[in-house]
């Protein structure tokens, strides 16, 4: 592809996310970084887990994202007595044929809203597990391919766990990303409290037609979508950012990182000359149990390709990845007790990874 192909092609993507961006921001103040990492994931074709108290906007975003794409969009509130036939379907005998149908459950929708999924026992979590990874749910003797796109984004609440159930590393693992649901600032608090207002009234007149209530347009169909990943497909990135992602997620790997001490050499992408470095760095797996899988890497090597999008570059920098780590690697570590007898949590520990990884 020459250049000049390269440049139309990134315009036009750039176009459509900007377009996308002010279509979301008629509904949805603030919360830039939850937006961005919403149209990452549909792009990378990944799942999302929104992490955030009540009243941030989740379900509206998810709602939104939704109307701006024209696809089916379901939502499942996960309870602790769901059963794993309501998410999937199950087979209902007739009597009149005297023969089982199938009744397909709300998991066959593109976009998929799972509220509050850690409210769910193990069981359900598990049913959502093949849909999540093979894009496809299995009734009785018979599997059934879901729609595509298929799109799971679930939501969690961080300071309620009575009657939750903690999600499995498993599952955890089959989330692209993990976003963190922040509030908003006071200006746009002000601006939040003028739209619901403005809402109100509109909604008690009868009026639909004013600027807070105007639906969404759907202005990313499929046409729109295929050029974003295209376009993503070509995004250059050369072996060396390709050895940084892998140092980048080795160094989250306690347990390759003492089998190359007791060899006596360092782990694989990593300076083994830095006598400082190593000692930081075994300072630093006190605090980490398990480590990010494969998984983790192949997330940071697409998304850095959209997020170079995103930013209007042709190829990809080391700051692309240090900007997407932290979604990417937050829910697919797991930290030592010691960690959190430190009060320290996965941000914290990605970042002192991210200081200790040389940069190319």
């Amino acid at each position: 592809m020459d250049q000049n192909t390269t440049d139309t092609g990134l315009a036009a993507a750039r176009g459509i996310v900007d377009t996308c961006r002010k279509e979301l921001a008629g509904h949805i103040i603030g919360q830039h970084e939850m937006i961005d990492g919403l149209l990452m994931a549909l792009i990378a074709g990944g799942h999302i887990l929104l992490e955030g108290v009540p009243g941030l906007a989740k379900t509206l975003a998810v709602k939104s994202l939704a109307d701006i794409t024209g696809l089916a969009f379901k939502r499942i509130q996960f309870t602790p007595d769901l059963l794993p036939a309501d998410l999937t379907g199950t087979l209902v005998w007739e009597q009149a044929s005297g023969t089982f149908s199938v009744r397909r459950g709300p998991v066959f929708a593109n976009v998929i809203l799972a509220d509050e999924i850690n409210r769910a026992p193990a069981k359900v979590q598990s049913a959502l597990l093949e849909a999540m990874e093979e894009h496809q749910v299995t009734i009785g003797e018979t599997t059934y391919p879901l729609p595509a796109p298929f799109f799971v984004l679930a939501t969690q609440n961080p300071i309620e766990h009575e009657g939750t159930y903690t999600l499995p590393e498993a599952e955890l693992d089959r989330f692209l990303l993990k976003l963190l649901v922040r509030y908003p600032s006071q200006e746009e608090e002000i601006r939040i409290m003028d739209f619901a207002t403005q809402s109100s009234v509109s909604c008690a007149a009868g009026d639909t037609s004013s600027e807070g209530m105007v639906a969404l347009k759907p202005v990313l169909d499929a046409a729109a979508l295929e050029i974003l990943r295209s376009v993503t497909d070509s995004i250059h990135i050369d072996e060396r950012i390709a050895g940084y992602i892998v140092s980048v997620v080795a160094a989250s790997r306690p347990a390759s990182g003492r089998y190359a001490r007791q060899r006596g050499e360092a782990p694989r992408g990593q300076r083994s000359d830095d006598a400082a470095e190593k000692a930081a760095r075994e300072g630093l797996y006190r605090y980490l149990a398990f480590g990010a899988s494969p998984r983790a890497s192949i997330a940071l090597y697409r998304c850095s390709r959209i997020r170079a999008l995103f930013e209007g570059r042709a190829f990809v920098t080391p700051e692309d990845i240090k900007a997407i780590a932290l979604p990417v690697l937050r829910h697919r570590i797991v930290l030592s007790y010691e960690a959190e007898a430190d009060g320290l949590d996965p941000d914290g520990i990605i970042s002192r990874i991210l200081a200790l990884v040389p940069v190319p």
